[in-house]
């Protein structure tokens, strides 16, 4: 009889400092030697990570009231303009929001610059009311003069996404990098075999509750990402070969830190940010163990055309391929290239298997699992 593992179980080991962790690409060299029911019996907690841009993520700010208190209307940091529509001295500021005096600085900048421990130049402005008099205030913030400084991302850690090219004669800007002419480069922007969402495909261990290394702090799983999409075609390990489900995620950015988390301009399209997340997954039983051992050859993406709007996909690649460098493409050997960073999620992978050892994190399991029939509508112009 084959032997199955709970939540629990796993926890008391790692607080009894006897449980096995290992980083998925561990896992994954070890499941080369063992049948899934070995391991299962070896390993208790496989390490999972990502590190790339996350343009979908922001944070919330109570700046605390002043004397005499002001009910904030519009509000900018470092001229960034920030969502202020929340209540009178709460705002969230979105990664990708721009200075109107600089392309090249936004949201994204200001959110690393104050969980580095910079001061920000608050302005705001309300039309004044009976309980909040105050019209205008100018003053300097940091991380630690605010409340409340939590990021809260509505989608981050796509299970797997597009590879990108162009077909056209002229070179394409966008959220993928900067695309040659002529299929000349080609990007992408997943972790492959260590991405958290590509080791548990459908999702068993993951849900809302689940506790996350977030920008390297403690974090937590709040709802399904945006644009979470189950209907997306799987190969025969069930991954799907393309863009799929997402995570909305939550933490306290005052714990966090500027090694994993970066702003970033992309040129000519703007302002983006780079987040880096590490999911702890448990080996509950021989199913879990068979699809923590699926290695970048088994997981496929589809090379798309980003010079056409209609983004038609031409191809599939596996990880193998795109990570060697080059990959045959239409006739000629055709350059790869990561968004993403793998010495970095290598690092967060390792970090969050040394908190686990070290009985600093323990898992979490989901208190609701995410829904398993979710598609994406197109915006319907009317």
């Amino acid at each position: 009889m084959s032997q199955t593992k709970s939540f629990s179980e796993i926890n008391e080991k790692i607080s009894k400092g006897e449980a096995v962790v290992l980083t998925a690409e561990e896992f994954k060299r070890l499941a080369k030697e063992c049948t899934p029911d070995e391991l299962v019996k070896k390993v208790d907690v496989v390490t999972t990570a990502t590190f790339g841009p996350m343009c979908s993520s922001g944070a919330f700010i109570n700046f605390g009231h002043s004397q005499p208190p002001i009910r904030m209307e519009k509000v900018t940091l470092n001229d960034v303009p920030v969502c202020s529509g929340v209540a009178a001295v709460d705002a969230y500021i979105g990664a990708t929001e721009v200075s109107p005096y600089n392309e090249r600085y936004g949201g994204a900048h200001i959110i690393e610059e104050l969980i580095a421990g910079k001061d920000i130049t608050l302005k705001a402005t309300g039309k004044g009311t009976d309980c909040y008099p105050r019209k205008e205030i100018e003053t300097k913030i940091n991380k630690d003069t605010v409340n409340e400084f939590y990021m809260f991302n509505p989608r981050n850690a796509y299970q797997n996404y597009a590879a990108a090219v162009n077909s056209t004669n002229k070179i394409k800007y966008t959220y993928m990098g900067s695309l040659l002419p002529n299929f000349g480069n080609l990007t992408y922007s997943t972790s492959g075999e260590l991405s958290p969402l590509l080791n548990d495909p459908l999702l068993r261990t993951i849900g809302i509750g689940t506790r996350i290394f977030l920008a390297g702090a403690e974090g937590f799983v709040a709802w399904n990402g945006t644009q979470f999409n189950t209907s997306k075609p799987r190969n025969e390990y069930d991954i799907p070969t393309s863009n799929a489900t997402t995570l909305a995620v939550i933490g306290n950015a005052k714990d966090m830190s500027t090694q994993f988390l970066r702003a970033a301009y992309f040129e000519k399209y703007g302002v983006s940010i780079f987040i880096g997340i590490g999911i702890p997954i448990p080996v509950l039983d021989e199913d879990m163990a068979r699809r923590l051992s699926i290695t970048n050859e088994h997981i496929e993406t589809h090379i798309v055309d980003y010079g056409i709007p209609d983004h038609p996909a031409l191809a599939k690649v596996n990880y193998a391929q795109l990570q060697s460098g080059s990959i045959e493409f239409n006739g000629k050997q055709l350059r790869t290239a990561p968004l993403s960073s793998m010495l970095k999620a290598r690092e967060i992978a390792q970090i969050l298997k040394e908190w686990i050892m070290k009985n600093e994190f323990q898992l979490s399991e989901p208190v609701k699992m995410f829904p398993q029939h979710s598609s994406v509508q197109p915006l319907i112009i009317r």
